[in-house]
């Protein structure tokens, strides 16, 4: 499939991690993958750390690596960090690290909603 050019990259990441459940969490290769650019997780990462300020809100919170390690954390603002996101929604982080990640891990394709 041909590269999206960056602003339908950018809105295509930020309607998906819209669906994100809250309490849930998806990955940055889970969500190139069903925006048909799989390979990109690291373009994904990138747009989701232009996102704030966006309306409405993406929730790049509930984004992580594919160990869910929390590897965006050192972008968000420093009033409202990743963790405490995570957490305020019920989501377990212990050292960076969401614990039990599969059992709260969202995979837009099976969650049929994209």
């Amino acid at each position: 499939m041909a590269t999206l050019p960056q602003d339908e990259f950018k809105r295509a990441v930020y309607d998906l991690t819209r669906l994100i459940p809250a309490g849930r969490v998806s990955t940055y290769g889970a969500i190139a993958r069903c925006i048909g650019a799989s390979g990109a997780s690291r373009r994904v990462g990138w747009a989701l750390n232009q996102c704030f300020g966006e309306m409405p809100p993406v929730p790049a919170h509930r984004v992580v690596n594919r160990l869910g390690l929390l590897t965006g954390a050192v972008h968000f603002p420093v009033d409202a960090p990743m963790v405490d996101q995570l957490r305020a929604e019920g989501v377990e982080v212990f050292d960076n690290q969401v614990m039990g990640f599969d059992g709260v891990f969202w995979d837009p394709w099976k969650a049929g909603e994209w």
